[in-house]
C-alpha cells in the first residue's frame, strides 16, 4: 500500500510557527512517527507553498498511490482547484483531510472547508498525532 501525504502552505515551518496552535513537531517528526507506526505502508511526504504543485501531485496519483492524506492548510478555505483535483481522482484514490488545529475553534473564515467534500473524512485538532489517526483511518478504509 502506497500513501501520499501532501502538506500545503507554511507547513514547512511546523515546530516553530505558532507552536501553541500547531505543536512543536516538525513535518519530519510527523513523517518518522507515521512510518514507525505503519512500517508496512509506503508513505511519501511532500510539502509545497504552491497550490499548483499540490494540484499537479494530486493529478498524478491515479495508478501510483492507493490514497492521499492532505493538509491543505490555508488553501482549505480558498481552493476550488484542490477540491476539483481531489474529486477527479476520488474514484480510485480516496483522500483524508487533516488539520493540526481544530479549525472550528478558530477564526470564522477557517470554519468552512472547500476541500472536505472531496474527501472520505476529516481529522482535526490533534496536532501531529492527527496524521497517524488519518493514516489509520485510510488504511482501514482501503483494507475494507
Amino acid at each position: 500500500m502506497k500513501i501520499l501525504v501532501l502538506n500545503g502552505p507554511n507547513l514547512n515551518l511546523l515546530g516553530t510557527r505558532e507552536p501553541e496552535i500547531y505543536g512543536y513537531e516538525t513535518l519530519a517528526d510527523i513523517e518518522t512517527e507515521m512510518k514507525n507506526v505503519f512500517p508496512e505502508v509506503e508513505i511519501e511526504f511532500k510539502q509545497s507553498n504552491s497550490e499548483a504543485d499540490l494540484i499537479t501531485w494530486i493529478g498524478a496519483t491515479r495508478g501510483a498511490y492507493d490514497g492521499i492524506i492532505i493538509n491543505p492548510a490555508a488553501l482549505t478555505h480558498t481552493s476550488l482547484g484542490l477540491c476539483d483535483a481531489l474529486k477527479a481522482v476520488a474514484d480510485v484514490v480516496p483522500a483524508v483531510e487533516i488539520h493540526l488545529s481544530n479549525t472550528h475553534t478558530r477564526e470564522e473564515i477557517r470554519h468552512k472547508s472547500l476541500t472536505a467534500p472531496a474527501c472520505i473524512g476529516q481529522i482535526m485538532g490533534f496536532q501531529g498525532f492527527g496524521y497517524t489517526l488519518a493514516l489509520r483511518a485510510l488504511v482501514n478504509k482501503l483494507n475494507a
